[in-house]
């Protein structure tokens, strides 16, 4: 684990502007920065980095956040990898909190492996552009197959010299350990003899979505048809090919901005359409695809369309690959290629407007690839019909969502002329079977999340709240003076009045007291954390800072407390004192803000309780309610004072 120490240096040197100027072209704007947001596809900026609070937020898609925040939207990246990376760019050294000698071990060894794939990777590069041998053999064959060089380069494609031990024995005279190259799957050891796994192959190097080398795929340049004409590095600790997607390094921006993730075969199918300008795609590396390969592409888009190869190993692997992209919940297309082509032939000499054409075309909902697939198998023989219907029934059952569920059934129903009644009866009767299997609270999970829902729908206090957390983020630790107003009893007729009482006290304590008093609780579930945050760091430190609170937030609050700053900051007045004009600023106005927030959120008690009250009476028709009835007219009354205060007409 990271050092506190360390995040706390990466945070202090960390400049949210530069970060982000790495990957967006940012033009000043008065205290800020605009430029175009890299999440959506707009003409108008609306990307905003605030220096001095070191945040930003994008308008077009509501996102947010702290500098970590931006590297985890925009490069994909988890926590410890976004530390990492600013630890890298700012030359800070990570120190890593104590671990048992077990664990230790073993993430040093693993941070091993990384160095020695690293290295290798260098050496095959260079091995492909400055020896003879590379550029006589390995780049020929590149450009035979039409890849440029800046393709070349883009995926550090790399060659291993066809000889026994070169890469081998340069490693360990360069100091690495024949057990970690071995581990790596880079080095074969047996009897004591040393052999370069990849010897005569063209290399293409597999990264993680942070863009770390895992492993490698090797094709042969040799014509043996005894020699695998593809290798893999052996697992290991760093490399689990059901965990890996090749090309998603270099494709993950596409696919997010696309919403559209193109998955196939091989490594040059990649490569090929990439540089056809279709660089939204990913390969499941010659395997059908796993649960964790399709958590990684969930990660950027929800939609899925598979272009395997058109032989009978290509369709059957699609076939795989549909049922378990449909459990995980995304929406899947097949598209098919003409006999005999696959992607990497197919966009060859195409443009890419040609290429986008026939993939919308030809993309098929999953139904009607199945059903097109098994046609031939039907035969209007009845049993064969039966079967097929089954299998696409099976395939519906995986789906989570009950509304795709009935849409795709109604679609098997037209496609296959199968009754709809038929269809959800087959369908019921697989869920059954499948709940046998389910834990038996399942259903009140999903009460759970319906309840869970609602607290969080949008109310009448979601602005209050909002703005209060405002309040504190700005001024909750300013000295404001307040007319505090003290309710009694004026004369013989009963009615409620008002006098003013001035009081001196910080903002935060202010709004914390009255909150105490009055037993009022956020019903927003981030605004109330937030503000239990605020008010400690607040109390607990002389000098509140909006950068180091935001910093030492969790993701998502800090994305919140940015949409609130910034959207604060998004709108000013221009110098309108050169023109004799003046606006009160806000510092001036704060008592009356404090003043008018506080009596607000009266107000909303007081219509919950007497809500609340007039529930009562409801309830229990036919009873006496003089008590409830002279409570709910004691507040009204309250209410109507508060109103007049608020110059509010009720």
């Amino acid at each position: 684990m990271i050092q506190k120490a360390t995040i706390d240096a990466v945070f202090e040197n960390a400049r949210v502007e530069e970060v982000i100027g790495d990957f967006i072209n940012l033009k000043k704007s008065g205290s800020n920065y605009k430029g175009l947001s890299p999440f959506t596809d707009e003409k108008t900026p609306s990307f905003m980095v605030s220096p001095v609070k070191q945040i930003w937020k994008d308008f077009s898609s509501g996102k947010g956040g702290n500098v970590i925040a931006f590297l985890m939207e925009h490069e994909h990246l988890n926590y410890p990898e976004a530390i990492r990376y600013l630890a890298k760019k700012y030359n800070i050294e990570i120190l890593e909190s104590p671990v048992n000698s077990q664990e230790k071990k073993e993430q040093s060894e693993k941070e091993s492996m990384f160095v020695i794939t690293e290295f290798a990777l260098k050496y095959f590069k260079k091995s492909l552009w400055e020896s003879d041998e590379g550029k006589r053999i390995a780049y020929s064959y590149l450009k035979e197959r039409m890849f440029d060089d800046n393709i070349i380069k883009d995926f550090d494609i790399g060659y291993c010299p066809n000889q026994k031990n070169s890469f081998s024995n340069y490693a360990i005279n360069e100091g690495y350990k024949e057990e970690l190259l071995e581990k790596t799957g880079l080095t074969i050891i047996n009897l004591k003899n040393k052999i370069d796994r990849f010897s005569g192959r063209v290399i293409f190097p597999i990264h993680s979505i942070s863009g770390r080398v895992l492993g490698f795929g090797a094709r042969t340049l040799r014509n043996d048809k005894k020699v695998a004409k593809y290798l893999n590095s052996i697992e290991s600790s760093i490399y689990l090919k059901s965990k890996i997607l090749y090309g998603l390094y270099q494709s993950k921006q596409s696919i997010a901005q696309e919403d559209l993730c193109y998955v196939v075969e091989g490594y040059t199918d990649v490569i090929q359409m990439f540089q056809s300008g279709i660089k939204n795609v990913v390969s499941s590396s010659g395997t059908s695809l796993t649960p964790n390969q399709i958590r990684l592409i969930s990660r950027l888009t929800k939609n899925i369309v598979i272009l395997f190869d058109s032989d009978s190993a290509g369709v059957k692997a699609s076939l795989r690959g549909i049922d378990i992209i449909l459990k995980e919940g995304l929406n899947v297309k097949v598209c098919s290629f003409p006999n005999g082509e696959d992607p990497d032939s197919f966009v060859k000499n195409k443009s890419t407007e040609q290429i986008k054409n026939f993939l919308a075309s030809e993309s098929k909902d999953f139904i009607q690839y199945k059903a097109s697939l098994l046609a031939e198998e039907i035969k209007d023989e009845p049993l064969n019909k039966s079967n097929t219907v089954h299998d696409i029934v099976r395939s519906i059952a995986n789906i989570p969502d009950r509304i795709k569920q009935e849409l795709y059934l109604q679609s098997c129903s037209k496609l296959m002329n199968v009754s709809e009644d038929v269809l959800f009866s087959t369908l019921a009767q697989i869920q059954n079977k499948s709940k046998r299997n389910l834990p038996k609270n399942y259903s009140n999970t999903s009460e759970q999340l319906v309840k869970t829902k609602k607290i969080n729908e949008v109310n009448s206090r979601f602005e209050l709240e909002k703005n209060i957390i405002k309040l504190l983020l700005f001024h909750g630790n300013e000295k404001v003076v307040l007319k505090e107003p003290v309710l009694f009893k004026g004369d013989n007729t009963g009615k409620i009045k008002t006098k003013d009482s001035k009081v001196t006290c910080k903002v935060y304590e202010k709004i914390y007291l009255d909150l105490q008093q009055d037993e009022i609780a956020f019903s927003t579930s981030i605004f109330k954390s937030l503000y239990e945050k605020i008010i400690y760091s607040i109390n607990n430190s002389d000098n509140f800072s909006i950068e180091k609170f935001v910093n030492n937030l969790p993701i998502e609050m800090s994305k919140e407390v940015s949409d609130i700053i910034l959207n604060e900051d998004q709108y000013y007045l221009h110098d309108w004192s050169k023109k004799n004009i003046f606006v009160a600023k806000k510092s001036e106005l704060l008592s009356q803000w404090v003043f008018e927030i506080i009596l607000r959120f009266r107000c909303e008690l007081i219509e919950e309780k007497v809500s609340d009250l007039q529930n009562k009476t409801k309830q229990n028709k036919g009873e006496h309610h003089d008590n409830l009835l002279e409570e709910i007219i004691q507040y009204h009354k309250l209410k109507t004072v508060l109103s007049e205060r608020l110059n509010k007409v009720i």
